[in-house]
C-alpha cells in the first residue's frame, strides 16, 4: 500500500468533490487506477512467496560437476520446484571435485554431499557415521577415452600404458573408476600418470593442450568430445550393462548422503531433501527430450543442446527409479570397491550401515515412484 499511497502524492489529479474533471483528466485518472490497481495486485501475489522462502528451513548442498548429468535429478528438483513445495531451501556450494564437496561436510561448511556412493566406504574406514539416504543413479555415470591428439591409435585399453590419465581429483569416482578399469585389463595402478585436472568444461582445454594423454569424467563432457572426435572411448559405465560388466553386479550411483547426526536432529528437512529429488525422478520417467531443454538452463548444455540430449539419452536408463538403495548393490559395490584398497587397511564397514531408507521409502509412497 505504500506504492499506492506514492502514486496518489505525484498524480496531478484532484479527486475532492466538485473538482472540474476534462476527459482527458478522467482518461489519465482511469489508467492512474489501474496501474495503481496493478501494482497493489503484484505486491501481494509477490509478498507471501517471499516471506515463504524465507521462513524455508535451509540446507547447503555440496556438490562437484554442477551443471553435469550426473546431477540432472537436482537441476530438475531445483529448476521445477520440487524443493520449494518440499519445504525446503537449497543453498548450492559448487567444487571441482567430489572428494573436496566431501571435505566441506566434513569442515562443516555444508549440510549433505551429493555424490558417488563409494565415498561412504571410506567415511566408514575412519570410523565416520555417514549414510545414503536417497540415491540419484544406478550407474558411476562416467567414461574414459584417450585424446585422438596425443598421436595414440588406443587400439586397446593397454595404449594408456605410460598416460598421463585427467581425472577430477584423487579419492574421486572419476579415479576410482579409471582403477578399476586399469586393473580390468590387466594393469597396474602406477601404469599410468593421475593429474587432477576438476570437473568442469575446463578439463577440455588441458585435453587439447596436452597436458594430458586421457580423460575419465561425466558426461556431457565426454559425449561432446567423443561427437568432436577428440577422444575415442576406451570405456564407460553409462548403462547398467556396461557397469555390471565392469563392477561385477549392479552397484548404486549417485546419493545424497550426510552424517547420521544430521540425520537424526532434521529428519524433516532430510525428507523434503528426498521428497524432492524422487518427485524429479518421477517426472524424469514420463518426459520427452522438450521437456528436458525446458526445464534445464542453457548455461547446461555447453552450447549444444543436440549434444547435449544424446549424452541424456544415453544416460536415461541409469538414474534411479524411486530413491531407494539395494543392499546387494551395495555389497557388490564394497567387493570391487575393496580391490582398490591397500590390502594392509582393516576391511571394518558393514555395508548395511551406509544406508538408510527411511526417507525415499516414504516419499516412493508419496509419489507413487
Amino acid at each position: 500500500m505504500r506504492h499506492v499511497r506514492a502514486l496518489l502524492m505525484l498524480s496531478p489529479l484532484r479527486f475532492e468533490r466538485g473538482w472540474p474533471v476534462s476527459k482527458a483528466d478522467w482518461h489519465r485518472r482511469s489508467l492512474l487506477l489501474a496501474a495503481m490497481g496493478s501494482l497493489a495486485g503484484a505486491h501481494a501475489a509477490v509478498s507471501p512467496a517471499s516471506e515463504l522462502a524465507r521462513s524455508l528451513p535451509r540446507v547447503k548442498i555440496a556438490l562437484a560437476a554442477s551443471q553435469s548429468l550426473y546431477h540432472l535429478p537436482l537441476t530438475l528438483a531445483e529448476q521445477l520446484g520440487y524443493f520449494r513445495q518440499a519445504g525446503v531451501q537449497v543453498e548450492w556450494q559448487m567444487h571441482e571435485a567430489g572428494a573436496k564437496a566431501l571435505n566441506s561436510v566434513l569442515g562443516g561448511q555444508a549440510d549433505v554431499v551429493a555424490g558417488a556412493y563409494e565415498h561412504l566406504f571410506g567415511l566408514h574406514q575412519k570410523g565416520l557415521n555417514f549414510q545414503s539416504f536417497v540415491q540419484i543413479s544406478r550407474t558411476p555415470q562416467v567414461s574414459l577415452g584417450g585424446s585422438l591428439r596425443s598421436g595414440v591409435s588406443w587400439r586397446s585399453f593397454a595404449d594408456i600404458r605410460g598416460a598421463r590419465l585427467g581425472v577430477s581429483a584423487l579419492d574421486s569416482t572419476t579415479y576410482w573408476m579409471a582403477c578399476h578399469w586399469l586393473l580390468a585389463n590387466g594393469l597396474r595402478l602406477d601404469d599410468v600418470v593421475f593429474v587432477e585436472v576438476g570437473s568442469s568444461p575446463g578439463v577440455m582445454d588441458a585435453l587439447r593442450s596436452g597436458a594430458i594423454d586421457a580423460l575419465c569424467n561425466p558426461d556431457p563432457v565426454m559425449h561432446w568430445l567423443e561427437q568432436r572426435s577428440d577422444v575415442r572411448l576406451l570405456g564407460e559405465t553409462r548403462t547398467l550393462v556396461s557397469t555390471r560388466k565392469l563392477m561385477g553386479g549392479a552397484v548404486p550411483g549417485a546419493s545424497l548422503l550426510a552424517s547420521a547426526d544430521f540425520l537424526e536432529r532434521f529428519p524433516e528437512r532430510a525428507q523434503s531433501l528426498s521428497d524432492a529429488v524422487v518427485h524429479a525422478l518421477k517426472w524424469m520417467q514420463t518426459a520427452g527430450l522438450t521437456d528436458i531443454l525446458k526445464a534445464v538452463p542453457a548455461s547446461h548444455w555447453m552450447g549444444d543442446r543436440a549434444a547435449y540430449l544424446g549424452a541424456f539419452e544415453k544416460l536415461r536408463e541409469s538414474y534411479a527409479v524411486d530413491g531407494l538403495v539395494r543392499k546387494d548393490e551395495v555389497l557388490n559395490a564394497w567387493r570391487a570397491h575393496t580391490r582398490l584398497m591397500d590390502r594392509a587397511t582393516p576391511l571394518r564397514v558393514v555395508s548395511e550401515r551406509t544406508f538408510t531408507n527411511v526417507f525415499a521409502q516414504k516419499s516412493k509412497s508419496r509419489f507413487l515412484a
